[in-house]
């Protein structure tokens, strides 16, 4: 289920294997309410004691398997506990992962699973051109790296990082002091030396960050930090070592060609419109009124359906709920100063290129009614003068 940034779960988007829960059971099943208890809501690394957040590449299948072995179970009328389940499907995915099973059936066909990095090097180039240090820590083994950064960057991908890390062990690499640094040979064989730098051109295995921030010396907002997972890459860094910190989130960019659509912009600003004339009239309670409010409220929720529907058929946008922004949303401007569809969105700017915040207006700051944005009006218009809009 799609759940918003103050714990409601949006209608519609609950689902039991395959099929929809209906909006009545999902009230009843939380006491009467949309609303999840803070209690059962994720905790700081998205996991709860009884949700858990899906939020990155793994979740895809990881939630495709959950739903259909769920639905396969209920189809077929068979008892099972949902405990049992999940954690079987979570060791799963995880044992694929951990066990390096991903990383063989990737290695066996670049060409297919990892795309030409010609942007990413073009960006990674002009960093290195301007001065920049840069750094790669990832939780990957290096065979692994080596190979997939040669595919996308070329053979002389290390000469761009000033410090390259392997499995870094993220997101315990930023919060536990006790595992050291080890460096790596050409063969990928351990070395016993104590580390006291950290050289260009080596490979590094484990370690931590205050070793780290301790033998660069870098700290705090001069640095900033690229990462595709809110919690396991930019959580940590942010919160507790001031870094600067930008989100990979490859899903924007499909998102901001559907808001850019005239289909879009028109469903939202017809939207904006009768929700700002529900609001003014509700005012009036004759029975005429009443109807008339009736068949706004209902084609309002209409539109509601459509718009989500352009985004996904069973979830709608990654972003926002009908109106308020995702759980995802909120953790992301929280732990992200910025975020972006790619990397290659830098080549965009120049190296120097500042991003301002946008203040962005409380309640009681902003319009009476948002769609004042979209009309250019500040009196409140009737139906008649709202015509032009359709």
């Amino acid at each position: 289920m799609k759940i918003d940034a103050f714990h409601y779960v949006q209608l519609g988007t609950a689902y039991r294997g395959l099929q929809p829960v209906p909006d009545e059971e999902v009230i009843d099943l939380y006491g009467g309410t949309q609303h999840i208890p803070l209690y059962q809501m994720s905790g700081f690394y998205g996991k709860g004691p009884s949700i858990k957040q899906f939020m990155d590449i793994f979740s895809l299948p990881e939630m495709a398997l959950l739903s259909c072995v769920v639905d396969h179970f209920l189809g077929h009328s068979l008892e099972f506990d949902q405990a049992h389940l999940y954690k079987d499907v979570t060791d799963a995915i995880r044992d694929v992962h951990v066990k390096g099973l991903m990383y063989q059936w990737i290695e066996r066909d670049m060409e297919k699973y990892i795309l030409r990095g010609d942007e990413t090097f073009a960006v990674l180039s002009r960093l290195v051109a301007h001065g920049k240090q840069l750094f790669l820590i990832t939780n990957s083994p290096f065979s692994f790296v080596d190979k997939g950064m040669r595919h996308m960057v070329g053979p002389d991908w290390r000469h761009l990082f000033d410090v390259v890390i392997v499995q870094a062990d993220k997101p315990s690499f930023f919060t536990d002091r006790r595992k050291p640094f080890r460096k790596l040979d050409e063969k990928g064989s351990l070395h016993w030396d104590r580390i006291t730098r950290l050289e260009k051109g080596k490979i590094y295995r484990q370690g931590n960050l205050y070793d780290f921030l301790r033998l660069t010396e870098w700290r705090g907002p001069r640095v900033l930090y690229f990462g595709d997972h809110l919690y396991s890459d930019l959580a940590d860094l942010m919160l507790r070592h001031g870094w600067r910190t930008g989100a990979i989130i490859p899903e924007l960019e499909r998102e901001i060609r559907i808001i850019n659509t005239e289909q879009y912009m028109h469903s939202l600003t017809w939207q904006q419109a009768l929700t700002g004339l529900l609001e003014r009239m509700q005012t009036y309670q004759d029975a005429e009124s009443q109807q008339v409010l009736a068949a706004w409220m209902k084609e309002r929720q209409e539109l509601r359906c459509v718009t989500k529907a352009l985004f996904n058929a069973q979830f709608g946008s990654i972003f926002r709920t009908f109106h308020n922004p995702t759980y995802f949303s909120r953790r992301l401007v929280r732990f992200s100063d910025l975020y972006m569809a790619s990397l290659s969105c830098l080549l965009n700017y120049r190296v120097d290129f500042t991003f301002y915040p946008r203040r962005t207006p409380l309640q009681h700051e902003a319009p009476l009614w948002m769609d004042q944005l979209c009309t250019g009006c500040m009196k409140t218009p009737f139906l008649g003068d709202m015509a032009h809009i359709r």
